[in-house]
């Protein structure tokens, strides 16, 4: 099995390969694979004044945007998620990430009053996004595994047929089957189960690492919608599916609704566990 990682996504992404190739095609598969990722960093990354999403997130309400198709299917299945879950998956959060300092705040947006409201952006064509409301948006809880699945396209592209894309935990396996690692919670630099994973995805959420102090009360990265109140117990919640899109942004409904059994596992093929 030959390894390369490289920083992007806000963590380090590791593709390996098993497949028997000379050392030509598989540095070639390396690069579409990595070449892949970054698209997608550049496209929907919160923290690139270029992207998509920043600019959507400057744009007055009303404006129509044009965006890579690669970002509108992204915002398509936030749309649909967010659904089908009730509103336990909202990707309009990233105001509140700004406020508890997870993510940075653009000065040209600060005056902005917040108004999310009910309403989601509408997609009227495949490369447009038109802007409801004044919210900010962060695909941080689903771009990464949309990235993931975009590397595995561009290895079986390549002729790849056994592989692994992680990006920090959001993976997918190509082939045969990988043994993969599960934290432990309660003592996060240890691991607590092990998963076979063949031809599926997987995607862990918890706040071990991101939970903090701030002015006397306990926050984390992981935000529930409907309170806007941080999750911050001691659980981890992952959830295996068929892509790694799905499996990403699933996490953010079993995290809030705390059901591993949740319906919309089913409606996308999936299954989930707390520990």
């Amino acid at each position: 099995m030959k390894r390369r990682a490289q920083p992007a996504l806000g963590t380090l992404v590791e593709i390996s390969i098993s497949d028997e190739l000379d050392e030509s095609h598989c540095q070639a598969a390396f690069q579409a694979g990595f070449a892949a990722i970054h698209e997608i960093h550049r496209l929907m990354s919160f923290h690139d004044a270029g992207s998509d999403i920043s600019r959507y997130n400057r744009a007055s309400p009303g404006a129509l945007i044009d965006i890579d198709k690669h970002t509108a299917s992204v915002l398509a299945a936030a749309r649909d998620l967010h659904q089908q879950s009730e509103g336990l998956f909202d990707i309009r959060i990233a105001r509140q990430l700004v406020t508890w300092d997870y993510l940075p705040a653009p000065a040209m947006l600060a005056a902005h009053a917040n108004s999310q409201g009910n309403q989601m952006y509408r997609l009227p064509s495949a490369t447009q996004v038109e802007k409801h409301g004044d919210d900010w948006l962060d695909l941080g809880g689903i771009a990464k595994g949309y990235a993931v699945d975009c590397a595995i396209t561009a290895l079986q592209a390549c002729g790849v047929q056994h592989a692994c894309v992680n990006a920090g935990g959001d993976l997918r396996v190509l082939g045969q089957a990988q043994t993969v690692l599960v934290r432990d919670p309660q003592q996060p630099h240890s691991m607590a189960m092990q998963v076979q994973l063949a031809g599926q995805a997987m995607a862990t959420s918890a706040s071990y690492f991101s939970r903090k102090d701030a002015a006397g009360k306990i926050r984390s990265a992981l935000l529930h919608p409907h309170t806007g109140h941080a999750i911050v117990d001691q659980h981890s919640y992952t959830v295996i599916a068929p892509t790694c899109l799905w499996a990403d942004a699933l996490t953010k409904v079993i995290a809030a609704s705390g059901d591993a059994q949740h319906p919309c596992l089913h409606m996308y093929g999936a299954e989930a566990f707390i520990i």
